[in-house]
């Protein structure tokens, strides 16, 4: 990666295009640090605890969202918006003919999905406020001053959400890279810092309990913090590697004469990837499950009751809401998939390219075989997708390390991203360098 990267940088396009996403990044942080007006932000502190769905956004948003920033929304509307449109686009039929419908079709959809980022970031922006409201000290104001606060605030939300939108375009304009993720990966990778210090504490805290003579957690944190940092690194290593895996269909075309050409004959493969659904099934898992906790911040429930009962088993470190946490990664998995990959229309599209798979008749048996393998291999995927998720839930059950930032899902999202960058750079350095057949 380093490598390419610095071959990058030797290439004047390619330098400035390098330059100029670093200089989106830089201005997308100033805007998670710039506070909104009216809001005191100092009453903010604890907000978005861990294993809420306020914590979760926080880490997608950099700690935008806890700090009331203009950016505290970050791009998570324009995700919600793209995530939204897409399952429509399987159910309306009307969306599923304009997105066969080439370029245009696809400008279509995309005025669509910019029309529903906006309603989605006023909607969310006036839930912000009013959470905000419920806190006290917040936002202070009555009468008619509370009305002009109230709007501004929220067209602050708004605006700073579809000005992230905006920044990503650009991205994919004049830059390199998809730009929505990379505006994830630098929200994401800003907390890194926070992380490492977090960690160096529990360390240090480790050494001074062993001095003291309480050896139980001293051993813990000075024994974890080792292991843990071995594992991410582990971990990135088995993402990288499952990332890139695939299943390999064989595909065997059939030679055809046309003129006096000969076409066809050659021997192929229809790649199967291992992660067919991405870290989709992992946000809507923790989303889900988030839902009980974040009610629980708001309200005091009776003691002994069930409301504690059932908040107690879905905290983020419970062994119930690691396991429903696996459960719910692998039924959304199945989900995605089976919403996205259609093996009837790959079975008819390898016919109609004279495409068969050695020894499985065309059409149904071809399409059954098709769909076969993406359930094998779904469920690979699931699996990796859940380990990677609940690992850290485990790691801070075991070491006594809790508030670990950068989870199983954000290492996820940045390894794609990385990897993702990585390949859009070296496609392009190819296309730089290959001289051509009139040479």
């Amino acid at each position: 990666m380093f490598e390419t990267l610095k071959n990058a940088w030797k290439l004047p396009d390619l330098r400035k295009r390098l330059l100029y996403t670093l200089m989106i990044i830089l201005v997308f942080r100033i805007g998670a640090a710039l506070p909104v007006p009216f809001l005191n932000t100092g009453a903010l502190t604890g907000f978005a605890g861990d294993g809420t769905m306020f914590g979760f956004l926080n880490i997608m948003t950099g700690g935008a969202f806890q700090n009331g920033t203009l950016f505290a929304l970050s791009i998570t509307p324009y995700i919600t918006a793209s995530i939204v449109i897409q399952l429509l686009t399987v159910a309306i039929p009307a969306l599923e003919k304009l997105s066969k419908e080439g370029e245009e079709g696809r400008k279509k959809l995309k005025k669509i999905e910019r029309y529903t980022t906006v309603a989605l970031a006023v909607l969310e922006s006036i839930g912000y406020y009013r959470l905000l409201v419920a806190r006290s000290g917040v936002v202070e104001a009555s009468g008619f001053a509370s009305v002009v606060l109230s709007v501004t605030i929220v067209t602050a939300f708004t605006a700073g959400a579809m000005l992230c939108v905006w920044l990503g375009e650009k991205i994919d304009e004049n830059g390199i890279g998809n730009g929505i993720s990379m505006l994830l990966f630098a929200g994401i990778i800003s907390r890194a810092p926070t992380a490492v210090i977090v960690m160096v504490e529990y360390f240090i805290s480790g050494v001074k309990m062993l001095m003291d003579g309480q050896i139980g957690y001293g051993l813990r944190w000075v024994i974890g913090v080792p292991v843990i940092t071995v594992l991410f690194i582990f971990v990135i290593a088995f993402i990288i590697l499952m990332t890139k895996a695939e299943r390999r269909i064989p595909v065997q075309y059939a030679k055809r004469v046309v003129g006096r050409k000969m076409y066809g004959g050659q021997s192929s493969h229809l790649p199967i990837s291992v992660n067919l659904s991405g870290v989709l099934p992992v946000i809507f898992a923790s989303s889900l499950l988030a839902i009980p906790t974040t009610i629980g911040a708001f309200v005091t429930p009776a003691e002994g009751g069930l409301m504690e009962a059932i908040l107690k088993a879905l905290n983020y470190d419970s062994p119930i809401y690691a396991i429903l946490y696996l459960l719910l990664i692998v039924a959304f998995a199945y989900f995605y998939v089976a919403i996205q990959y259609n093996p009837v229309e790959m079975s008819n599209n390898l016919r109609k390219n004279n495409g068969a798979i050695p020894g499985i008749r065309p059409g149904k048996p071809t399409s059954d075989f098709i769909a076969k393998i993406i359930s094998k291999v779904t469920m690979i995927g699931a699996m990796f997708l859940g380990v990677i998720a609940i690992l850290p839930i485990g790691v801070g059950a075991i070491s006594g390390i809790s508030n670990i930032s950068i989870g199983g899902t954000t290492i996820i999202i940045v390894v794609g991203v990385a990897l993702d960058t990585v390949r859009q750079l070296e496609s392009e350095m190819m296309m730089r360098h290959y001289k051509g057949f009139l040479e």
